[in-house]
């Protein structure tokens, strides 16, 4: 009789919590429908911005629970990652032009919430543009991270370029172990990592086949690269990255394995070269961004099978325990 009471407590104690899952919000408005755009946190809002065509930046207040248009960009922007910066957005290393030969933007463009205006930044060095890129700040300096010169069709670079918005300077550093394109490099723990993404070859028609599994890191003290041991769970591209409670996250994207775009969630615990996965996104979507903020990891936009469409116009949120 007693190990029958004590067996559904004995159940309790061996099945592990349900983990959190994703919920879509219900705003009382929606953003415009793109991909190939960004997504970020600022001062408790969120922003999304670029994709293709000439689109208006749009605004989320949790507070009010709707997105509100703002400026358009100057250009189209697109194939970008955009970073906040003293109270401002940049975006750096963009396309702008259709498929499949998109053209690198020359210059950063910054967009400041206050005055709801865009303007020109500092101009990247000719020989070092391209799209598709990763970037990240550390320190008040910008580092951009591999990407692709020529569109959809090739070229795609290991280059890591540091940019310091005090003096103007461009400093090439060493390149990364793997070139990869379409995809968002994190900052964790002063190192840069760069995981996900594919080298675009237009040219061999191998546009989303090639994938790159490892994982690449660069120590920026030291000034070092190095590949981890485990490659990421699921190889693929278009997807977003942002570091959370310790781990860097990457999420969606899209390969050539799977019309569908990918819903996978993986988390980095740097400092052991373990990855975990997490609860897999409602709508797996490519070409936005990931946002951390309060303990929950935001994301919105986004195409919902490989290539152009449909676009989605959904906002997901997943708590973390």
């Amino acid at each position: 009789m007693r190990s029958i009471l004590l067996l559904p407590l004995f159940i309790a104690l061996i099945i592990p919590a349900h983990a959190a899952d994703w919920r879509e919000l219900k705003p009382e408005t929606f953003p415009t429908k793109r991909h190939e755009a960004a997504f970020l946190e600022l001062d408790s809002k969120f922003y999304l911005l670029g994709g293709r065509g000439v689109k208006p930046l749009e605004c989320y207040d949790p507070a009010t629970n709707r997105w509100e248009k703002k400026a358009a960009t100057p250009i189209e922007l697109h194939h970008f990652q955009a970073v906040a910066f003293k109270g401002e957005i940049y975006v750096g290393g963009a396309f702008t032009g259709p498929y499949p030969n998109e053209t690198p933007v020359p210059t950063f463009y910054i967009y400041n919430p206050a005055t709801n205006q865009w303007r020109k930044g500092a101009v990247i060095p000719e020989a070092r543009r391209r799209g598709a890129a990763g970037l990240v700040i550390h320190n008040d300096q910008f580092y951009l991270i591999c990407g692709i010169v020529h569109g959809h069709q090739g070229d795609f670079v290991p280059w890591l370029d540091r940019f310091d918005p005090i003096s103007g300077k461009w400093t090439a550093l060493p390149d990364a172990p793997h070139p990869r394109d379409h995809y968002q490099a994190v900052v964790q723990d002063g190192q840069i990592v760069a995981a996900g993404g594919r080298t675009s070859s237009g040219w061999t028609k191998q546009v989303f086949e090639l994938t790159v599994p490892a994982v690449d890191v660069f120590d920026i003290q030291a000034g070092t690269w190095k590949t981890l041991g485990k490659p990421i769970p699921t190889a693929r591209a278009g997807c977003f990255a942002t570091a959370a409670k310790g781990y860097v996250i990457v999420a969606g994207g899209e390969s050539g394995t799977q019309r569908e775009a990918h819903n996978e969630v993986e988390a980095l615990d740097l400092k052991s070269g373990h990855w975990k996965a997490l609860s897999r996104l409602i709508t797996g979507r490519h070409g936005t961004g990931l946002a951390y903020w309060r303990g929950s990891l935001y994301t919105a936009s986004g195409c919902a099978r490989r290539g152009g469409s449909p676009e989605q116009d959904s906002t997901e949120v997943l708590a973390l325990d």
